[in-house]
């Protein structure tokens, strides 16, 4: 299967909500938090993030990123055998997640 990175719209301070375009086998397929899962080739974002936010003992927020996780069980059937080479397809388009905009 042949599968190319087009475009990701997820920014900060949210990056982990957004729409990822790829090009698989020459047909354009979206994943991601907005798509219209009415329409053909529309799926469900198939990452997570990697970073986490932690709070020491005066509730101060620490933001640490990490690189995307796949979430496999969002992934349709016919791309699950495909879902290691999906995430690092992810992982080298699109800085590392938990950027903190849901602190």
């Amino acid at each position: 299967m042949d599968i190319k990175f087009v475009s990701y719209d997820g920014c900060f301070p949210n990056l982990c909500m957004g729409n990822l375009v790829l090009e698989i086998d020459n047909t354009l397929y979206t994943f991601g938090t907005f798509t219209d899962k009415e329409k053909e080739n529309c799926f469900d974002s198939f990452w997570e993030t990697g970073g986490y936010v932690s709070f020491d003992e005066d509730w101060n927020d620490y933001v640490f990123s990490g690189p995307w996780k796949l979430s496999s069980r969002s992934l349709p059937d016919f791309l699950k055998p495909y879902g290691k080479e999906l995430i690092e397809i992810f992982n080298e388009n699109v800085p590392y997640g938990c950027c903190g905009g849901c602190v």
